[in-house]
């Protein structure tokens, strides 16, 4: 089960555990459980204590991303929390990859947003060359009318894919771990976590950055999510997406609701101390599983999605910033600060 009683009685001052991690240590393994294993009553200690690491290498700032799906279900994995995926019976829009005009559009809409970059999902095992030159020309033309960076996810890659895609403007590939090395053939059979692994020393051997993460409320053991952090820092990847399961009806783990917003508030914090230099993002499922703590998670992580997920609604972009600033804290802004005066025009 999820939620296990601590095995021993220690009670870590977590204040110290945030020396530590800030010197670039690792905390020792009864030291990551007695983050996940703390008690609910010292959530504002343990919170406390992962700002002091967050705000360290990035203060107040927030950065806002924005998912989209630019090609929709259709996928022949197994992946059982997708509602993508080949064994999911979910009711979800499914469609080809967009045209670019559309993906430009709505590119803007994200920089509206106030997201620093835009992320574009391309579902699937893998790409084709076909599809890997189409996401590149997209993003191309996006680059040529927007100021705003470009994360693509396009599931298992080579690295002369991964080129296609740098070449083309792409500054960062998404690849998740989804869950430990123990845990991965209960989640999904038809690839492997070696398969995932490789993608993304692809992906650094094309000389982009690396975003991945996970889910959390797969099933796993607490072991497993501590696992997966701490195999994120041995990968040493740039952004961590910390993504909760939000339970679609017609996926195969329908019905899963295990979590709290305290144990959620618990794995981000475990996430910051094994991770503490790197953006941690909490993503998808935040608003089902954080519910009304929502504004907590921004203590430990430092970068949110706003306007819903691949399949999934989210929170409002408005809604979003009022948070950010209600918490005193600041919205990131991209590095290419430019504006754009107008919409641009495909007529």
């Amino acid at each position: 089960m999820l939620h296990e009683t601590p095995m021993n009685n220690v009670e870590p001052r977590y204040a110290d555990l945030a020396e530590k991690s800030l010197a670039g240590e690792l905390l020792s393994p009864a030291e990551l459980k007695s983050v996940i294993h703390g008690a609910d009553e010292r959530l504002p200690e343990l919170l406390d204590a992962a700002f002091r690491v967050r705000h360290h290498y990035f203060g107040k700032r927030v950065q806002i991303h924005v998912l989209m799906n630019a090609k929709s279900g259709l996928c022949p994995e197994d992946c059982g929390y997708c509602s993508q995926s080949s064994v999911s019976e979910a009711e979800i829009d499914k469609y080809p990859f967009l045209a670019k005009e559309e993906l430009v559009e709505a590119a803007v809409r994200a920089k509206e947003a106030g997201a620093m970059r835009f992320c574009l999902v391309n579902s699937g095992r893998g790409p084709t060359l076909k599809e890997t030159e189409r996401m590149a020309d997209a993003v191309a033309e996006i680059k040529r009318h927007v100021p705003i960076n470009i994360c693509a996810c396009m599931g298992l890659l080579t690295e002369s894919k991964a080129r296609i895609l740098k070449e083309a403007g792409v500054e960062r590939v998404n690849h998740n771990l989804n869950t430990s090395s123990r845990y991965h053939p209960e989640v999904v059979t038809t690839h492997t976590y070696e398969d995932r692994v490789a993608t993304l020393e692809s992906v650094k051997a094309a000389g982009l950055s690396t975003c991945c993460g996970g889910i959390v409320g797969l099933g796993e053991q607490d072991d497993d999510v501590i696992d997966l952090a701490v195999s994120l820092r041995q990968l040493d990847v740039d952004s961590i997406p910390v993504n909760f399961l939000h339970a679609i009806p017609g996926t195969p783990m329908a019905g899963r609701s295990n979590l709290t917003p305290q144990y959620c508030l618990k794995v981000l914090c475990l996430f910051r101390f094994v991770n503490p230099s790197k953006e941690v993002r909490v993503a998808g499922g935040r608003e089902v599983n954080l519910r009304s703590l929502q504004p907590l998670s921004l203590y430990p992580a430092n970068s949110i999605f706003v306007n819903g997920y691949l399949t999934t609604s989210g929170q409002d972009a408005s809604d979003a910033h009022r948070m950010i600033e209600d918490l005193g804290f600041e919205i990131e802004t991209s590095a290419r600060e430019e504006v754009l005066e107008q919409r641009p025009s495909f007529a």
